[in-house]
């Protein structure tokens, strides 16, 4: 299933790599990813559900919760789906100190967007000596929804959770 097809109250789960993956790297993610969904379920019953892989660094998991429910032991899979990419891709997934960002807006998947990574530590360092830049774009992997994702998953840093928390 495409994600697009899904509903925008369907719920995302965002996990960003610590590198961008190569052309083979995200065919061979996406593959996975399709094999996953088809046997993705929750109390024996499909889940309504796509995963796709953004900027080469972000792979993404929907699932329309309006037709069933993720449980515990499914989101745990989905989990364990992801330790399993990682491990055979030589990746991390789960290092939530990473922040990704561009120094260009981005909108759309269509032209090739460098996403850079810096880590949580070093950004307030860097707004204060004018390395990194207010104006900058950091992606925001807390959205929960589909909907929420296509609005606020990008957004500038100085409107972000981030910097409220930088300048605390």
């Amino acid at each position: 299933m495409n994600y697009q097809d899904l509903s925008p109250n369907s719920r995302v789960w965002i996990y960003q790599s610590n590198r961008e993956l190569s052309e083979e790297e995200v065919a061979q993610i996406r593959e996975a990813g399709k094999r996953f969904i088809a046997n993705w379920a929750t109390h024996g019953t499909a889940l309504h559900a796509a995963m796709e892989v953004f900027f080469k660094r972000f792979i993404v998991l929907f699932a329309d919760e309006a037709q069933v429910k993720a449980s515990g032991c499914s989101i745990d899979s989905s989990v364990h789906f992801m330790k399993e990419v990682e491990k055979a891709f030589g990746i991390n997934l789960f290092d939530r100190m990473q922040i990704a960002y561009s120094k260009e807006q981005i909108k759309k998947e269509g032209k090739e967007q460098k996403v850079e990574i810096i880590h949580m530590n070093d950004l307030r360092d860097q707004l204060v000596s004018g390395e990194f830049s207010e104006e900058a774009y950091i992606f925001n992997n807390l959205v929960a929804t589909k909907a929420e994702m296509e609005s606020n998953w990008i957004v500038p840093v100085k409107e972000s959770w981030l910097f409220s928390q930088l300048n605390k």
